[in-house]
């Protein structure tokens, strides 16, 4: 029984010593994609508490005024910067489709118009 208790630990401690793969292109992308997000996620949470902690100083200091206290003097602060809208950065500007009617589209969303607006026969040059 004691061999047992010593030898089930050391046939486990070989399995936590094995290694993962590195990830694949796909994995790391995906990866990058969620960082940036995040990132940005982050940020709007930070425009939000900031904006929150502005309103809730405004009424307070409109309680003060309705009240007939004194309203002590504001203290600068950095203004509240909005992120704006999460925008994807896995689609580059350089994938954008190759023919007018986006026959061969990469597999993103395509964040620039197509390369030419013109027909196919005009491209061909037939009239």
């Amino acid at each position: 029984m004691r061999a047992l208790l010593i030898l089930i630990p050391a046939l486990m401690s070989g399995l936590s010593m094995a290694t993962l793969p590195p990830p694949s292109d796909a994995a790391k992308a995906l990866a990058a994609e969620t960082a940036a997000k995040n990132a940005w996620s982050d940020k709007v949470g930070q425009y939000q508490m900031c904006a929150a902690m502005d309103r809730t100083a405004a009424a307070y200091r409109n309680n003060l005024k309705a009240a007939g206290r004194p309203v002590p003097a504001p203290t600068e602060t950095a203004p509240c910067v909005n992120p704006g809208p999460y925008a994807t950065p896995t689609t580059p500007a350089s994938s954008k489709p190759l023919e007018a009617a986006g026959a061969h589209s990469p597999p993103g969303t395509a964040t620039s118009p197509p390369s030419t607006n013109r027909t196919a026969a005009e491209i061909a040059g037939k009239k």
